[in-house]
């Protein structure tokens, strides 16, 4: 060997050394890649179950327009159809506040929804799972689906739980301010129009619709949304007269507002 080739090996043992010395066995190893986020789809369907808040049914909603305080054990049965059982409860006065979605429909599945009807504060449960029949799956599994549908697409549910609260609303309808278009259409310098209306509460009892607009309030206008809110908060408990615009006529319905279930229960001390 020359002294050339000497000299080379030794510069290249040199080097060698000084990077083990700095970074170890890890310098030869390659760095595992890193693969691509979950989506949320692949995350949720890593958990065996998932509770889906009913939109405008968080907990201080709920806390506040619930007759009574959470039961210590819930009612949990076994449903029949969806959009059914909840008409049925609907009547009586009883509000959806949340989705239970689970992979499984086995025992601990049901410990799951009661788990779930307890942190919740829900105080009637359904629970709905494929029969055997094959004839009886399709309309159960397409309300399933939707039911447990998400933004990344509908989750993987063998089991699915609807949550009830008892409310005691003063109005019971969702309503929103007027557009321009809509008051000069109407006439009228302001008001609100009716959405949503809820089964069981005072707006359902005095046959108000969706898509009703709200001119006046005892014969006063309605000036706007906030408006037509303190109007109700200002007659809870009592008899009031909604003047109202339905396809282009204007008609007069009764309605014996409720009250806050917070207050109801401080009337009672």
């Amino acid at each position: 060997m020359s002294i050339l080739s000497i000299v080379k090996f030794r510069r290249c043992a040199v080097f060698l050394l000084s990077a083990l010395m700095l970074g170890g066995c890890a310098w030869f190893r390659r760095a595992p890649e890193r693969g691509a986020p979950e989506t949320a789809q692949e995350q949720a369907a890593a958990e065996p179950g998932r509770y889906i808040v009913t939109p405008e049914r968080g907990a201080d909603v709920v806390a506040e327009l619930r007759i009574a305080p959470p039961p210590q054990t819930p009612e949990i049965v076994d449903g029949v159809g969806i959009a059914a059982d909840q008409g049925k409860v609907n009547a009586k006065g009883f509000v959806r506040i949340g989705t239970g979605c689970h992979r499984d429909s086995d025992a601990a599945a049901r410990e799951w929804v009661q788990r779930m009807a307890l942190l919740h504060g829900a105080e009637k449960a359904f629970i709905y799972v494929l029969p055997a029949d094959a004839k009886a799956t399709a309309k159960l599994t397409a309300e399933m689906t939707a039911a447990c549908g998400s933004e990344a697409g509908p989750l993987p549910a063998a089991l699915v739980a609807t949550y009830y609260v008892r409310f005691k609303l003063p109005f019971g309808a969702q309503f929103r301010n007027l557009t321009a278009d809509e008051k000069q259409k109407l006439g009228v310098g302001g008001g609100v129009q009716i959405g949503k209306v809820v089964d069981g509460t005072p707006a359902s009892a005095a046959n108000l619709r969706s898509g009703d607009f709200v001119l006046k309030f005892n014969g006063g206008a309605v000036h706007d949304l906030n408006d037509f809110r303190q109007m109700l908060r200002t007659n809870m408990g009592r008899r009031v007269t909604l003047t109202i615009s339905r396809d282009g006529v204007q008609v007069e319905r009764m309605v014996r507002l409720g009250v806050l279930a917070t207050e109801s229960r401080d009337a009672k001390k």
